[in-house]
């Protein structure tokens, strides 16, 4: 029988600590689980954090099945002034927390809601500014452009079915209650949904940075549709062909180039005003 060395002594300590964390953990998820409601059902989503859940308890095309909040959240946001569609679920932020992950930032807060039912594309003849996104796929930069449209007044902001996100809580964290106040449309195929626009009066601009001229001055028409595409990639080649005309955002400093958020804040500005001069 081999003696065992100090080496051999060390690696059976680590593997007895090892085992005894591992059990540690699985009982405190047990424990958790046991406690926690039900997970979010099919065909619904979950919204956390105070605007987010604040504009969608406000805004009457929501569905909302369920209302989840600590004692604090509820007193912060005075849900007893706002006219619930379901009765408060008082729980504990770590219920919240098992639910969505640590990494949400919930302040408290949860609905458990249905998507948003939007227009279709023929029905937004009456609006005179929109923005559509070809295949942009961070949620975090589509809700910072769902801000700033909503911002500077543009009545929907379209989006491809694929490569693009799909209503989520994170996407709505990330629009700070915008979601709530802009049309998301999504669309199958962006070549025959700018036809669509097009036949309905809209002007395309589609943003490149070898754009034949600045936004601000190839700006036409009284409805303005501003395409942008993802970051290193940009617009599609089809997209560059569909747009009434590809522009570029002039920069006089040494960066040439935005963050797509960014972009689109300026775009929408520039947009905003060539509009309001024409009023």
């Amino acid at each position: 029988m081999c003696k065992k060395t100090p080496r051999d002594s060390h690696y059976a300590r680590l593997r007895r600590q090892y085992r005894a964390v591992k059990s540690a953990d699985m009982v405190k998820n047990h424990a958790r689980k046991a406690i926690a409601p039900a997970g979010v059902s099919k065909g619904r989503i979950w919204l956390y954090g105070f605007h987010t859940t604040e504009a969608a308890l406000k805004n009457p095309r929501r569905k909302i099945h369920r209302l989840l909040v600590t004692k604090n959240a509820c007193i912060r946001l005075g849900l007893d002034e706002l006219q619930l569609p379901c009765t408060p679920e008082v729980t504990e932020p770590r219920v919240l927390e098992q639910l969505l992950g640590s990494e949400a930032v919930h302040q408290g807060i949860m609905l458990e809601t249905e998507p948003l039912f939007t227009k279709k594309l023929i029905n937004l003849h009456d609006l005179p500014l929109i923005i559509i996104l070809d295949q942009i796929t961070d949620p975090h930069n589509v809700g910072a452009i769902m801000r700033s449209a909503v911002a500077f007044n543009a009545g929907a902001l379209i989006t491809t079915a694929r490569h693009s996100p799909q209503e989520s809580g994170f996407l709505a964290k990330a629009a700070a209650g915008a979601l709530e106040l802009i049309d998301h449309i999504i669309v199958q195929n962006l070549a025959k949904a700018l036809e669509t626009l097009h036949e309905t009066g809209f002007q395309t601009f589609g943003l490149d940075s070898a754009g034949t001229q600045p936004l601000e001055v190839a700006f036409s028409g009284r409805k303005i549709a501003l395409v942008l595409g993802a970051e290193g990639k940009g617009l599609r080649q089809k997209t560059k062909q569909m747009v009434s005309a590809l522009a570029r955002l002039d920069m006089p400093g040494k960066i040439k180039s935005l963050n797509v958020s960014n972009a689109a804040a300026i775009a929408l500005y520039a947009a905003h005003s060539y509009l309001r001069y024409l009023e």
